[in-house]
């Protein structure tokens, strides 16, 4: 790689060099080695490993390591009889190189001060390395087919080879640890800066945002003005029947003069609008280039698993080899590091308590080497990482018993459990299967942090099982913290936020749907009873606003933990970036972080598993109270809209956000159909899409204001065509208000209908 590339590297010690290049270059012998087990006789991939290891001795001569030149020279002089064919790399030649590059590794993070004492202490240990390497063509190779266990391996090595395996290093931990303290401040220093750029890049978008109330205000000032200028006309034409010839030639005058000013008005405003979308566009895309630095590929996070999985499953006494799929997928940095170890834990389970031995695995009709393959996709905006492996799967029936003894269930209701409430059962604390604990399992804590760590990084963990033949583990996390896409609501005036992957449903319950069992309100939702909780009352904000006909409800959580969360209205999706809150609060109780809205409010975003817990406690201390009163609500008619829209999506995306602010809200599926419904109807606003078949946008608005009935009937075009041409096309045709798709967002469309008609309700 070039300097270019690596930046400015002149800050470095020579030391500093090597170790990045030993870094990378034990990375590639390692993932060489591997493969050489994995696909013997491959002789062209010697190739890397012999350019790696000629790398390394060249640059640890220049530093004065002589034994890792010792080191790196006889691995290099092993390759080259591998790719000769006079040598064949058995997994236990395998575990003596590895052995080798493990040591180097070692070696490239001792410092100056410290090397020579670490090279006295652990001269014996080292010397038993290169000779292992040296006589490494001395070792017997064993059949193709291994013993049951792994002491048939030991016994077929020499002492010095196991030595050599086997036997740690002195001063490891201190070695080890440096490094990592290091890195780990110029981690906290990176992560402060993109903390840093983040924030000023959503203050960008935040700021461009501000322009839309301007424009708003022009779009009003715009109005008044067509108002001014229509009674200038009435004027004229009053004067001109009047036959005053001193006064006509006024008002003429007068009324020339409008048309420049109408001209001017169209024009800027298009040209304002405009420099709001670049403005926008400019800013999403700092957001996106900021949160892009952040990202990296997943094989980062999960290089030394392949060799974790090798030597685990050889020191049991089997083969096991590790594919993975989806290395280059993007991943927030802080969400793989803190999954390495749910990772680390699926795969060590896997090997444990579902890979057969070679021989049991001949006997089950499957191949002596098993896989476990781990996949990282990008799907629906999430990231989804599934492990599953061709093991013996898990014992369905051991599971139901072992719920029966434990007293968790009884015995009918376990036999009703279905296989995936069955597997819910791994996650729970101290839940095992295996009778006796090891150094591996056994304890029933390995399933059971996999699942908080997914659930504290508001992801999900499914298992699947098919017993005897496979077990597949699905994992579903979003593709980054930083930036969350969140429901905003509104409750007793104040702005909240939910992460979608949190919600379940949004949905507004009528009043006369709302039934109270023992002081406790429920709706049914598709078949199920759910539990009328007042958001307000679970954060202790005051009593809750239960006017209107319909409650606005948020369902969260699933299964028998499932609540309708009554707030004061949806405002809408927004992505939000995250901003943690200061820890002089500590851990506030219902909150997980801060954000800004588009407009620039301030907004907190819900912890929703500490809100369901909030919920129980509410409800086993009795304490939860009555919010709708059902038939004293005052009843209005609601203001009704068509929307006019050729595209479902849209159509369907217009609808929800009328529906949700409290509209009645009626679709047509083009012009034709627009033209037909809204003569059948009475409706206080038609909205319009342009580009149609049958009947264009423009045409409808025309046959609209040219009716006798409904020439007063607001009409708003939304439309894709933003030129100032298509602008003055639309509104010339009569339409009240104009607005872009390309600018387009919730507040925008509710906010045109507000000016336009004013409030949903009568």
């Amino acid at each position: 790689m070039s300097q270019d590339k690596q930046g400015d590297l002149s800050a470095f010690s020579m030391l500093d060099l090597f170790r990045m290049e030993a870094d990378s270059q034990t990375q590639i012998l390692t993932d060489g080695l591997l493969a050489m087990e994995r696909h013997a006789g491959d002789a062209a991939a010697v190739e890397p490993m012999m350019r790696a290891a000629h790398s390394i001795k060249g640059a640890a001569a220049i530093v004065g390591l002589q034994v890792v030149v010792q080191l790196a020279h006889g691995m290099e002089d092993s390759f080259v009889a591998a790719q000769h064919g006079r040598l064949k790399l058995t997994p236990e030649r395998v575990d003596v190189l590895l052995s080798g590059v493990d040591l180097i590794v070692q070696l490239s993070r001792l410092d100056d001060a410290g090397a020579e004492a670490w090279l006295a202490a652990n001269a014996a240990q080292i010397d038993t390395v290169l000779n292992a390497i040296a006589g490494i063509a001395d070792l017997p190779e064993l059949p193709a087919l291994p013993a049951a266990s792994a002491a048939a391996v030991a016994e077929a090595l020499t002492p010095e080879v196991q030595e050599a395996l086997s036997g740690g290093l002195a001063g490891d931990e201190a070695l080890n640890t440096a490094p990592r303290a290091a890195t780990g401040a110029a981690a906290k220093a990176s992560a402060q800066n993109f903390d840093r750029l983040l924030s000023l890049a959503s203050e960008s978008r935040i700021n461009a945002h501000q322009m839309h109330p301007f424009i708003g205000a022009l779009q009003r000032f715009k109005r008044n003005q067509s108002n001014l200028f229509s009674a200038i006309e009435h004027l004229h034409e009053a004067i001109s029947r009047s036959g005053d010839a001193g006064l006509m030639e006024k008002s003429l005058l007068a009324l020339q003069k409008t048309q420049p000013l109408k001209q001017f008005m169209l024009e800027h405003i298009a040209d304002i609008e405009s420099y709001e979308r670049r403005l926008l566009a400019v800013s999403q895309g700092m957001v996106d280039e900021v949160l892009a630095l952040r990202m990296r590929p997943f094989r980062d996070g999960i290089h030394p698993f392949p060799r974790m999985v090798r030597d685990l499953a050889r020191s049991l006494g089997k083969e096991v080899q590790l594919e993975i799929d989806g290395e280059d997928t993007l991943v927030d940095r802080d969400i793989l590091a803190k999954i390495e170890s749910p990772l680390n834990h699926m795969l060590r389970n896997a090997i444990d308590h579902g890979m057969e031995t070679p021989y049991e695995r001949i006997e089950a009709g499957k191949a002596p080497l098993g896989t476990i393959r781990m996949e990282a996709r990008h799907r629906a905006g999430m990231l989804s990482i599934e492990i599953s492996d061709d093991g013996r799967g898990v014992d369905l029936e051991k599971i139901r018993q072992s719920v029966i003894a434990r007293k968790m269930a009884s015995p009918v209701m376990a036999a009703a459990l279905s296989p995936g409430e069955l597997l819910e059962f791994l996650f729970l604390p101290a839940f095992s299967l295996k009778e006796t604990a090891n150094q591996l399992s056994g304890r029933g804590v390995g399933l059971d942090i996999v699942h908080e760590t997914i659930r504290q990084q508001n992801g999900t963990v499914r298992l699947e099982s098919e017993t005897g033949r496979s077990f597949r583990a699905l994992i579903t996390l979003p593709l980054t913290q930083s930036i969350v896409r969140a429901l905003v609501i509104t409750i007793q005036g104040e702005a909240y936020a939910i992460p979608i992957v949190k919600v379940e449903s949004v949905v507004r319950v009528p009043q006369e749907a709302v039934h109270t069992l023992e002081n406790k309100q429920f709706f049914e939702l598709k078949g199920e009873h759910l539990g009328l909780v007042s958001a307000a009352q679970v954060l202790e904000l005051g009593e809750a606003n239960a006017g209107g006909t319909d409650l606005p409800v948020v369902v969260i959580g699933r299964g028998k933990q499932s609540y309708a969360l009554v707030v004061d209205a949806i405002r809408g999706e927004q992505s939000l970036a995250v901003q943690a809150i200061d820890p002089i609060f500590g851990k506030m109780r219902d909150i997980s972080a801060a954000a800004l809205l588009d407009d620039g409010e301030p907004v907190l975003i819900l912890d929703v598993p500490d809100l369901l817990l909030s919920i129980e406690k509410l409800l086993h201390e009795g304490g939860l109270r009555q919010l709708a009163q059902t038939g004293h609500a005052e009843q209005r008619r609601a203001k009704r809209v068509l929307v006019v829209d050729d595209s479902l999506t849209v159509r369907e995306m217009e609808r929800k956000l009328l529906l949700a602010r409290g509209f009645e809200v009626d679709v047509a599926i083009d012009g034709i159909d627009g033209w037909n419904v809204v003569r059948s109807g009475e409706y206080d606003l038609v909205i319009t899409d342009v580009d149609m078949p049958r009947m264009d946008g423009i045409e409808l608005v025309s046959l609209i204001k040219k009716d006798l009935h409904l020439h007063k009937l607001p009409v708003m075009i939304v439309s894709y065509k933003d030129r100032p041409e298509d602008r003055a096309r639309g509104l010339s045709a009569g339409a009240d208000f104009y607005l872009t798709k390309g600018s387009f967002h919730d507040e925008t469309l509710l906010d045109a209908v507000a000016d336009l008609i004013g409030d949903a309700r009568l």
